[in-house]
């Protein structure tokens, strides 16, 4: 099961590691990106390095070939809500004095925080 305590970020992409009882390493692969891009080691020292080498190459192997390389996480969500839910939500930002956008950023950061 991953949490955040098993993500690392190097040059703005992040990856969560886990551990593979099958094959006996930590594994890791990009998140947020369309690509797919995967590594593993057997220690912490490793992983990292690993991951910071997986990184680079992706970044260059794009450039080689002229394929813009995905953006982690443009900071758009777009979420349905039910009508309800909407309404609750936009009156609590409005008891706060504050943009629904706001209070959902706020909120949602409060909740991340507190689940570390």
């Amino acid at each position: 099961m991953s949490n955040i305590n098993n993500a690392m970020t190097y040059k703005g992409y992040t990856t969560i590691i886990n551990f593979s009882a099958e094959d006996g390493c930590l594994i890791g692969h990009l998140v947020g990106i369309n690509d797919i891009v995967g590594f593993h080691g057997d220690s912490v020292e490793e992983i990292r390095k690993a991951f910071e080498e997986a990184v680079d190459f992706y970044l260059e192997s794009c450039a080689k070939s002229g394929h813009e390389p995905n953006k982690p996480y443009s900071g758009r969500v777009t979420l349905r809500l039910p009508q309800d839910l909407h309404a609750k939500l936009a009156i609590q930002a409005d008891m706060h004095g504050t943009s629904l956008n706001s209070w959902l950023v706020n909120t949602l950061n409060q909740s991340v925080e507190h689940h570390l």
